[in-house]
């Protein structure tokens, strides 16, 4: 069975390496390149559940949370312009939304695994997904937690502007989170195709 996982494994390993090295990238004025590749490790998940079950889907999920451990840690140690790539509350953000909303994506999806086919990895990735934003953003960003890690100032990520540049005052954390989900929502869509193809195929192989 190791050996099945394998491919799944490296896969949500590269995501998460990926995205913890693009995270660092702006795209546009709310966005990184993170947010375009780490929405695929719900994909990962969500083959290894249809084909392999959800108790194997887990060993994926943990070894892809091992290894955004591991990047965090190297991220602590690199100072950055305005101190280390990766602080205490980001750290603890990302380990907590990724854990969370993955094991939940797995939990969704084998309840609804006897429905349509697009049904449980549509409706598991959207709730992870959103679970994923919420938890990543307030639990780094926002001020109502600042006694998490009183000596990282993120008055920059609590500016007070319009969301999304049009909308109501808010801040500046709520748009970045907002642009993040909907990254998450569109993909969530697209990733059906692939879905399809890859679980054809490895349904193929197992049979």
């Amino acid at each position: 069975m190791y050996r099945t996982l394998l491919p799944g494994i490296l896969a949500m390993a590269a995501i998460v390496v990926a995205s913890n090295i693009l995270v660092q990238f702006l795209f546009g004025q709310w966005l990184t390149w993170g947010a375009f590749t780490y929405p695929l490790a719900f994909l990962v998940t969500d083959v290894m559940n249809r084909v392999y079950g959800p108790a194997q889907a887990r060993k994926v999920v943990l070894a892809g949370f091992v290894v955004g451990i591991a990047c965090s840690f190297v991220g602590t140690q690199i100072q950055g312009e305005f101190g280390p790539l990766v602080t205490l509350r980001i750290a603890l953000g990302s380990g907590l939304a990724f854990l969370t909303a993955q094991l939940l994506d797995v939990a969704v999806f084998d309840r609804l695994r006897e429905g349509r086919w697009w049904r449980a990895p549509l409706t598991s990735t959207l709730i992870g997904s959103s679970v994923d934003t919420v938890l990543f953003f307030t639990i780094a960003f926002s001020s109502w937690l600042a006694v998490l890690e009183p000596g990282n100032d993120v008055a920059w990520a609590n500016e007070a502007l319009p969301l999304l540049g049009v909308g109501p005052v808010a801040p500046l954390w709520m748009s970045l989170a907002l642009a993040d989900w909907g990254v998450k929502l569109a993909l969530a869509l697209v990733a059906l195709v692939p879905f399809r193809l890859i679980v054809g195929r490895l349904m193929a192989r197992v049979a």
